[in-house]
Parts: C-alpha cells; structure tokens; sequence
C-alpha cells in the first residue's frame, strides 16, 4: 500500500497528538506559501482578517456607525450579541474545511489566537462564566471524531469550557444542504439542557462557540435552549460568518 493509502487510516487521537506538535514547528503559510511560518503568516492574517463593522446581534456587516441591522430591530434573536472574526470566503472557508472535514485539528490553536484578536471577544470570554461548544449530533460525532466547536471552546477558555451542559438531543440533517427556512425548522428542538446541571446557568454569562455561522439557525436554536435557564446574557462567538443569511 502507498505511503499516501496508509495515511488515510492513521488513527484519530493520533492525528490530533501530530497536528497539535506541528502547529508549534515552522512550516509553510497555508495561504501564500511564505516560508518558515506557522499555519497563517502575519502578512496573511494581517491582509485576510482585517476587523469590519456588524450587527451586534447576528454578527452581518453593516455599514460603520450601524450597531444592528434591520432584521434584528425587527426581529431580536435570542443572542445578546454575536462576534465573528472573519467572513466566510477564500482563504477561510479552504482552511476551515481542511480543520473540520480533513481532521487537522492543530487548526484549533490558530482559530483560536485569530479569535483572541478579534475586537470584543477578549471581554466576552473574560465575563463569561461558562464557555459552551455547539454540540454534535452522536452520528456526526462517530463520522468526523471531534466536535471542531469544543476544540475552538477548550483553547479559548480551557478553564470555562464546558461540553456536558448544552445537549444536542435529535440528530439533523446537514444545514447546508438546507435553505434558510428549512435550516430553522431542521434544528427547532434539537438542543436541550441537561437536566442536573441546569442550576449552573441560571443568572450566569455564557459564551456559545462554533465555527462557521451561516443562517444563524443552530446557534438560535441552542440560545433559545440556554434561555429556559434564564441566562443573564448569552454571546455567540463563531470563526467565520457567511455575508447574508441563506
């Protein structure tokens, strides 16, 4: 068998244990090549992440000066605020999908550092009592073997990050291959908190963390979930975020 066969079957904690040691040697920028660098150079990020103006409740961009966007004065979601770094375009989305579907889960401590320098996220996270992952589903959790949302929680805040107090209870199918309509009736009653740890969100901060945030339907579907505790106030912090809702 080939050297390329073989490692396609490397066991998956071991994978995890070989990425995380080279996310810390010099290697190649995944976007431009430069060289020695590690996963992203600072010209890359410096040229790919630069800060831009959003919704405070749903993370879309809006014009300098504009705090929320019509589709939340009109219909608040039930976040009290939503960050993102990033839009989800090129070089994002190719490094994204290497980290959540190629199982380089050494992307983690990236993510993680570009999230960090996001504007309001330090904050966030420093107020924040528990730092909660978007859960997966068991069948999606057996197929890709992490959940990529509780790596991203656990290097953000590995002191506050919880993944046995938000549930996923009912498997979905995958949002997207939905339409945006769909994607809110596919994930209605889909989270749920566990019942004997439920006293410790109660008057609490919570931050929600996935990766990428396209309609918005799961992170509001676990919010609404988190507000049957009566949260004191809930922020969503996703890696990347689509330019409209689909």
């Amino acid at each position: 068998m080939s050297e390329q066969g073989t490692g396609e079957y490397i066991d998956p904690m071991l994978r995890r244990l070989i990425d995380q040691v080279l996310a810390h040697v010099p290697s190649q920028c995944a976007v431009c090549r430069a060289w020695p660098s590690r996963p992203l150079c600072e010209a890359c990020v410096s040229r790919f992440a630069q800060p831009r103006a959003r919704c405070q409740r749903c993370a879309l961009p809006v014009p300098a000066g504009v705090e929320q966007c019509g589709a939340c004065l009109k219909d608040p979601p039930p976040l009290d605020a939503c960050l993102a770094a990033v839009t989800y375009a090129y070089p994002w989305s190719d490094c994204i999908s290497d980290f959540k579907f190629h199982g380089h889960t050494g992307w983690a401590a990236t993510f993680a550092t570009l999230l960090r320098s996001t504007p309001w996220v330090e904050p966030a996270l420093e107020q924040a009592d528990w730092v909660l992952p978007l859960p997966l589903s068991d069948a999606r959790l057996k197929e890709r073997g992490f959940n990529q949302a509780l790596l991203l929680a656990r290097h953000l805040a590995p002191g506050k990050a919880r993944a046995d107090l938000l549930l996923r209870i009912r498997s979905t199918a995958a949002q997207s291959e939905l339409k945006r309509a769909e994607r809110l009736r596919n994930v209605q009653g889909a989270f749920a908190l566990e019942p004997a740890l439920a006293h410790l969100l109660r008057d609490r901060r919570v931050v929600l963390v996935d990766d990428v945030m396209t309609s918005g339907a799961s992170l509001y579907a676990a919010a609404s979930a988190l507000r049957q505790a009566q949260m004191a106030h809930i922020t969503a912090i996703v890696l990347a975020r689509t330019n409209a809702p689909e």
